[in-house]
């Protein structure tokens, strides 16, 4: 008999609480760990592995452009640049992007659009608001404009600058900056995902968007999580009928490949000129090759629509599974970016998930997050419901 083969990492820095599994390799919502164990993976790398594992378009594409160039440099002019950003630049309605490795540096890039807009305003010292429970990084101005205490803590003194509001109130905001010349821009996720999967309601983001417009505020979108088709647009903000001034993306634009891009509006586009802002591994060939294929893919698949229909099969499975259950607050979110938050803390039911082959990942303390790949199946969604109902049924009778 095999022996079985042991998850460890004694090299590497102790900076996550691991599940103890290692992956070996994947195919399209399944992975399988190096024991040959297989999962139904409702978590598709946080939201990042958008075309499932092993897609049979996308891997091609990928060691095509291996074999013609992965990386040369910003010094060059990047064909495949022009052609993601264009294609960006359609999808959005905006004007114009920088591309870069991660959610964090699109969202590091957008700060520093938004301060030096103020300053070239005459603002001396911009500020920017921000919300409770928001996530948008862990270097120190993501962090400092992050809302969750314990990612702080340690790691004082924060980047000062930000004003910090609670989500969907709309007078909260307006009390918050009334009389401040210096407030230059609002940040925020159309719905929140380490903060719990918390939306922003449709009628708020159209109240901040004529706020910001009065005012004269970049309204800045982080869309690293909720965007790239996750709700069943390519936006999420797009439900508001609405455009930003400056969005970050990131995760599920390069389906696994490390990518970031920043989209600006007219009023953001030209903020960074040579010498304010640069990258270099952002905007290789191998990312951009990724985008272009992501992005081709989802529209000759229909993934957006997939992503739509499933979502609401999976949540409606959710609700048929576990929606009665005393101890269950709330299933919510939108496409396939779902929530489930429980009465108590739930960080066991990762582990437990995994036992039971399925992976998922829980935020906020006490919300289940699934976040799968947009090519999920209706019997892939309720089997997701059916794995995980005796799970949270267990954990809510101790």
């Amino acid at each position: 008999m095999t022996a079985l083969i042991e998850a460890a990492s004694p090299h590497v820095m102790n900076t996550y609480g691991r599940v103890p599994i290692a992956l070996e390799r994947g195919q399209g919502c399944r992975v399988w760990d190096v024991n040959g164990k297989e999962y139904l993976d409702a978590l598709g790398g946080i939201a990042v592995n958008t075309l499932g594992h092993n897609h049979p378009q996308l891997v091609p594409a990928l060691c095509d452009q291996i074999g013609k160039l992965i990386h040369t440099s910003n010094y060059y002019h990047i064909p495949g640049q022009e052609q993601l950003a264009a294609k960006l630049v359609q999808l959005s309605g905006m004007s114009k992007v920088f591309f870069c490795n991660s959610g964090l540096e699109a969202n590091e890039a957008a700060l520093k659009i938004a301060r030096k807009y103020g300053v070239d305003r005459g603002i001396a010292k911009p500020q920017i608001v921000v919300y409770e429970k928001a996530f948008h990084g862990r270097s120190i101005a993501t962090m400092s404009a992050t809302g969750n205490p314990k990612i702080h803590s340690g790691f004082g003194p924060l980047v000062e600058g930000f004003i910090r509001v609670p989500i969907n109130d709309i007078a909260a905001i307006k009390a918050a900056t009334e009389g401040n010349p210096d407030v230059v821009a609002v940040f925020f996720e159309t719905i929140q995902g380490e903060g719990g999967v918390n939306p922003m309601r449709v009628e708020y983001l159209q109240q901040l968007r004529q706020l910001c417009d009065e005012r004269q505020w970049l309204m800045m979108i982080d869309e690293v999580q909720c965007g790239m088709g996750r709700t069943g647009k390519w936006f999420a903000h797009q439900w508001a009928g609405i455009v930003p001034d400056v969005m970050p993306l990131a995760k599920g634009l390069g389906s696994g490949v490390p990518i970031g891009a920043v989209v600006a509006g007219p009023k953001a586009a030209d903020v960074l000129q040579p010498g304010n802002h640069g990258t270099t591994f952002g905007g290789n060939p191998l990312a951009m090759r990724a985008g272009i294929e992501t992005i081709r893919i989802m529209e000759e698949d229909g993934l957006l629509a997939n992503a739509a229909g499933v979502g609401a099969h999976l949540m409606a499975a959710l609700q048929r599974e576990l929606g009665g259950l005393p101890g269950v607050k709330e299933i919510r979110g939108q496409g396939l970016m779902i929530g489930v938050e429980l009465a108590k803390p739930c960080g066991a039911l990762v582990a437990r998930a995994a036992e039971a082959g399925l992976l998922i990942s829980v935020t906020a303390e006490n919300v289940i997050r699934i976040v799968p790949a947009l090519i999920l199946t209706p019997s892939e969604a309720d089997e997701i419901a059916t794995r995980l109902a005796p799970l949270v049924q267990a954990l809510l009778a101790e």
